[in-house]
């Protein structure tokens, strides 16, 4: 089965050698719904599509966000940027040149899709923290049934796992001494008075009451 790649270049972010003689769309740096219509137009009649998304975690995430609101998830989704991020580190992958080639020669793995009762999906990292990003956070949060917090911590973490149950989350550290506790699970529930959310370097423009980040019924296909 030939697979049908699509890149997507997204604001000034540069395209690697290896997919120079690739069929590329130019988008902002954060994609909005209607900037992936002609790639995915593109796609619709490919037997095996695969997107390669270069630029930031969010332009990832917004395209993977697209997909699962589309309901075409079986577009393989690959990234490339040219340094690690909280993605890169979540699902381990290559960034640069290796990136791009792994990007047109490796194979897509089924991971769980994780995102927030908001529709947004989560590739990288969410923080959380008190109002204005920088004031502390009070409230309670649990994963599963387990307790993350209670009262008032710096911040909470939040990010996705290529293995189940899908989810880790952990609190900041007023002292960072030893490792950080990390609890796994299917789903991070907070409550607080007022919390500022950033999801993939994208701050919520509110702050909220509530916010729960889930692993969704779906799964997507990442290439690795």
């Amino acid at each position: 089965m030939a697979l049908t790649p699509v890149v997507l270049k997204c604001g000034d972010s540069p395209v690697p050698l290896p997919l120079g003689e690739i069929t590329s769309f130019a988008v902002p740096d954060v994609p909005e719904k209607d900037h992936f219509d002609d790639a995915l137009s593109y796609l619709q009649v490919a037997t095996a599509p695969r997107l390669i998304v270069v630029g930031t975690d969010a332009a990832f995430a917004a395209a993977l966000t697209r997909l699962m609101r589309l309901e075409r998830l079986h577009v393989e989704l690959a990234y490339v940027t040219e340094t690690r991020t909280s993605a890169t580190d979540a699902y381990r992958l290559a960034t640069g040149a290796r990136a791009a080639r792994a990007a047109l020669k490796g194979t897509a793995h089924t991971v769980p899709l994780i995102r927030d009762d908001a529709g947004v999906a989560l590739v990288g990292a969410a923080t959380i923290t008190g109002p204005g990003g920088s004031a502390e956070l009070v409230g309670e949060a649990y994963v599963d049934d387990q307790r993350l917090f209670s009262g008032t911590v710096p911040a909470i973490r939040i990010v996705p796992s290529p293995k189940l149950p899908g989810i880790r989350a952990s609190t900041e550290r007023r002292r960072r001494l030893g490792p950080r506790r990390w609890l796994d699970g299917r789903a991070v529930q907070l409550g607080s008075p007022a919390a500022h959310l950033v999801r993939d370097g994208i701050s919520n423009p509110r702050d909220l009451k509530r916010s729960t980040f889930y692993r969704y019924d779906k799964t997507w296909l990442l290439v690795r």
